[in-house]
């Protein structure tokens, strides 16, 4: 039985349950950094970020590619400056300033902002650690593996369809790919001792968590491609695998394999899961991502992600000695949502009517 392509909106791209993962990610993200990272797996929320990243974007220059023959390199990075350098700036400024003027934190150091400004902060922060930051901006590391990999992944893919390299073979060299970084974490790891710092944050051995997106995008994508497997089998068999798989990754607390397979077994594992989220997003748990609180929170992600942790460690410092964690997790979630519509408001939306003008 071969199933339909997924409909989705020619006059709005948007791909069902998506913004539902993302705050899904942002909600790991978030109970991991307001105290409870030792039980919440806070890094595995910023794998599927890159994951949801790569399955986007790679899917956004394919069918670029299908109605163009072409994928417009300018255009893509005119796209991606306007996405994620306006709030960027705009928070790491704000983060910075008051940092300086003493409003939060003890101090920062004009090297570690610049290697932040210049998205260099995830190897700054493997070789400095993360003084100098502002408070709460470390998370910017992520950001810093982002933009280096989109600075050479529409190079590939471009290089794939100029050279008429079919989607499946495109998918297996890039899983390829992601075996030799799986690789090179285990040389780190076992080999050369690295810390955990070194194969957590640096983009050679985190380029494969957005890979693994990249490969479902081009092959199988659940938004353009149909499947000749029943639905039965995807819910009912590679679904659970794929769950399975994942909590097994939690529940092993080796630190050797922790920084070297599990990244792997956590890519392999998401692409049953944004499967069934993307192509039956009304079918059991993904209703709830399709909900519309859960959908407004997946829209702000972005801003939540660079605000959250800044006004935690603000409000940690200020009010937790007076009225505790559950009081200061709260009002800092408050306060984030509310500083996270404004940016979307003032910033993210009218960047988004101008990025129209550089689409395909």
């Amino acid at each position: 039985m071969v199933e339909a392509t997924p409909n989705v909106s020619k006059a709005r791209f948007h791909i069902p349950s998506l913004d539902g993962l993302r705050a899904f990610s942002f909600g790991i993200v978030f109970v991991a950094h307001v105290g409870f990272g030792n039980i919440v797996p806070g890094g595995f929320g910023v794998t599927v970020f890159f994951f949801l990243s790569g399955f986007l974007i790679t899917t956004l220059m394919r069918q670029e590619w299908e109605r163009t023959n072409t994928v417009s390199l300018k255009n893509f990075y005119i796209r991606r400056a306007l996405r994620i350098l306006p709030p960027f700036y705009l928070l790491l400024a704000t983060a910075s300033t008051l940092t300086a003027l003493g409003v939060i934190g003890r101090g920062i150091d004009p090297r570690a902002v610049a290697a932040q400004a210049l998205h260099f902060a995830n190897y700054w922060l493997i070789w400095h650690g993360s003084n100098g930051f502002a408070p709460g901006t470390g998370v910017y590391w992520s950001l810093a593996v982002e933009e280096h990999f989109y600075l050479l992944f529409p190079l590939l893919f471009l290089l794939f369809r100029k050279r008429g390299v079919s989607y499946a073979r495109q998918a297996s060299i890039l899983l390829a790919l992601c075996l030799v970084i799986c690789l090179w974490r285990c040389v780190l790891v076992y080999v050369f001792k690295s810390t955990e710092d070194r194969t957590y944050v640096a983009s050679d051995t985190r380029f494969d968590s957005i890979l693994f997106g990249c490969a479902l995008a081009v092959y199988g994508n659940p938004v353009l491609d149909s499947t000749n497997k029943r639905e039965s089998i995807w819910k009912y068999v590679f679904f659970p695998i794929g769950v399975a798989v994942l909590l097994a990754t939690f529940v092993v607390r080796d630190p050797g394999f922790r920084e070297s397979i599990r990244y792997s077994l956590q890519g392999i594992a998401l692409i049953p899961v944004f499967v069934c989220a993307v192509r039956y997003p009304d079918w059991g748990f993904m209703k709830v991502l399709n909900l519309r609180p859960v959908a407004f929170i997946g829209v702000l992600s972005y801003s939540l992600y660079l605000i959250h942790h800044v006004v935690f460690f603000a409000f940690s410092e200020k009010l937790q000695p007076r009225f505790g964690l559950l009081f200061v997790s709260v009002a800092t979630l408050l306060v984030t949502l509310a500083l996270a519509w404004l940016v979307q408001v003032t910033i993210e939306r009218p960047c988004a009517r101008l990025r129209k003008r550089f689409n395909a």
